[in-house]
């Protein structure tokens, strides 16, 4: 497969994010095609950024609660960063509401110890 000398740098230097179809590397054609190539590598980025930003604030609230230290302010943290992953279409809104219920559950639990 041909890849452009560009995508191939990005690749090699872990800029662009490892994709298991390598279809998504060909050389595009077009410049509207090569501009798309560019915008998802970006957006892959962001996205993978912000999930593993969301995916700390929870093992950091679950971490606190299990501890019983203060657990209202981070609690509400990790809340708002689900909420704010709901709105942004990273994750679905029935998923932050589940784990946001889980969250308030186990701090409610070890509320009662």
């Amino acid at each position: 497969m041909l890849l452009s000398k560009r995508l191939t740098n990005q690749l090699e230097n872990g800029i662009l994010p490892p994709l298991i179809n390598m279809r998504e590397y060909i050389m595009a054609n077009t410049a509207q095609s090569k501009k798309r190539i560019r915008q998802n590598a970006k957006a892959a980025a962001r996205n993978k950024a912000q999930r593993s930003k969301m995916r700390t604030s929870v093992k950091k609230a679950i971490k606190t609660i299990e501890s019983g230290k203060e657990t209202a302010t981070v609690l509400k943290t990790a809340c708002s960063t689900l909420d704010k992953m709901a709105n942004k279409k990273r994750i679905h809104k029935n998923k932050a509401a589940r784990l946001k219920s889980r969250l308030n559950a186990r701090a409610k639990k070890a509320a009662k110890k």
